[in-house]
């Protein structure tokens, strides 16, 4: 019988590659904006944790003739380019520091041809993420962390190999869309290529002015997702210090439900989501390995929550694509962690996301246009970032059958961040199978593992 949980492997290799070309992409036909115009972005969409590029991965087996799969690739992006026209276009600074889109000349998109000559089967195990993969996105030489002013919107690498494999390297900036938005404009340029004609399904919708803020803004919540603390504990400090490693864990269908049922029994009239329960227990098991002290420290763990169907006044548009997301937040002293029940954190998490309602993110946005937090607070905090909802493996088809792996990378450069992923086997039944990805310094490893098989001292699971 396959484990519940499961340690997954993954070599530490190195990726040589040779740049053919890199060539900007521009919108097939006009588009309704011209030189000098702009494009409002909300305070969801240039707040600073959307201020990055999310750097993703797409791995896809013998496809063709390699010129080919440039021609099919160039063409379906100029084509969506023109409906979602923005991502032509780049960021700039405006008064107090608020960012917007602006269109001008030799703008586009960027999309880069490389080849290895190494194989698919040399990179190991394509369905654990690697953060050896990194060179298969690409960068700008000297590329200073966190810039997105002035950077193209979208960067497309496509690196083939010797096997006739190839790799789609992503860089989308956070700034235009989030996860769902992503999705959206994925989903319009592969079914673009895979059908040889613009398709978009939903019609994309910019619509960021119904995310302004209020007049006067009105801030009704404390946000303490956004706080500054003087970090006062040994926990940022043994993640940083060291650099940490990345560990990934496929976690079966059967040990969430079991967690979860566990949970349930113990919090009586309260229902909790999966999320809830697995949150609660990644947090538990990491804030224990690392043997945070002192016991009285707060620490946070924040995730993001979708507010499309929160919105009601007025709705959002289906065809919406930018940030609307809402930061959620748990606070826990160490000692409430480590010596309380899974349960009380599992309320815990169940609280923070019930929190974020139509006037919480309404309040967000108002808090962002005032104080307009410049800098990401790493002080006592875990991020947790959900992407087993997303439709990855579906919506990545450009006409080659469905990628053997679709994610993120490497994480290590913000190692208070850990990922659920979606985890596909077209060869098995995997569905509801969860990959979670979680940096930990080495020393650390061995013991987050047997807390993470471990629910409480009288449940316990074979791993």
């Amino acid at each position: 019988m396959a484990p519940l949980v499961e340690e997954l492997q993954f070599p530490h290799l190195e990726i040589p590659l040779t740049i053919n070309s890199i060539s900007p992409i521009l919108p097939a036909n006009p588009i309704p904006a011209s030189h000098g115009d702009s494009l409002y972005l909300s305070n969801l969409d240039d707040m600073i944790g959307a201020r990055v590029f999310t750097p993703t991965m797409y791995f896809y087996r013998d496809a063709g003739k390699p010129a080919a799969v440039i021609k099919v690739l160039k063409e379906a992006l100029a084509s969506v380019l023109v409906p979602y026209y923005p991502f032509s276009g780049r960021l700039r600074e405006t008064e107090n520091g608020k960012l917007e889109v602006f269109f001008g000349p030799n703008q586009g998109v960027l999309l880069v041809e490389a080849r290895s000559e190494m194989t698919l089967a040399n990179l190991g195990d394509l369905s654990v993420p690697n953060p050896a993969w990194t060179n298969l996105v690409y960068s700008f030489p000297n590329e200073e962390q966190y810039k997105v002013i002035d950077m193209p919107l979208l960067i497309a690498q496509v690196t083939r190999f010797r096997c006739g494999g190839f790799s789609l390297g992503l860089r989308i900036c956070h700034c235009l869309c989030d996860g769902v938005g992503a999705m959206q404009f994925l989903s319009a340029w592969a079914s673009t290529a895979r059908l040889s004609s613009l398709t978009v399904n939903p019609k994309p919708c910019w619509d960021r002015e119904i995310l302004r803020p209020r007049n006067p803004p009105l801030i009704q919540h404390p946000h303490i997702e956004f706080k500054r603390i003087d970090d006062g504990s040994s926990l940022t400090r043994s993640l940083w210090v060291v650099k940490p490693v990345q560990k990934c864990y496929r976690v079966s269908r059967e040990y969430q439900a079991h967690l979860k049922r566990l949970v349930q029994s113990s919090v009586g009239n309260f229902s909790c989501t999966t999320f809830d329960a697995m949150a609660a227990h990644v947090w538990r098991s990491w804030v224990k390995a690392l043997d945070v002290r002192p016991l009285d420290y707060e620490l946070r763990l924040t995730f993001s929550v979708n507010g499309r169907s929160r919105l009601t006044n007025p709705p959002l548009k289906q065809g919406f694509y930018g940030n609307a997301v809402c930061v959620a937040c748990a606070t826990s002293t160490v000692s409430g962690l480590v010596n309380g029940p899974l349960s009380e954190t599992t309320l815990l998490v169940r609280k923070a996301r019930l929190s974020v309602s139509e006037p919480y993110l309404r309040s967000t946005i108002d808090y962002i246009q005032l104080h307009r937090p410049t800098r990401l607070e790493f002080g006592g905090k875990l991020t947790i970032t959900q992407w087993t909802r997303f439709s990855m493996y579906e919506t990545a088809d450009f006409g080659w059958g469905r990628p053997i792996y679709a994610g993120p990378i490497d994480l290590t450069p913000t190692p208070q961040v850990c990922v659920f992923l979606p985890h596909d086997d077209p060869d098995s039944d995997s569905d509801g199978t969860m990959l979670v990805c979680i940096c930990l310094p080495e020393a650390a490893c061995h013991r987050f593992r047997d807390l993470f098989c471990l629910f409480d001292s009288d449940h316990q699971l074979p791993c």
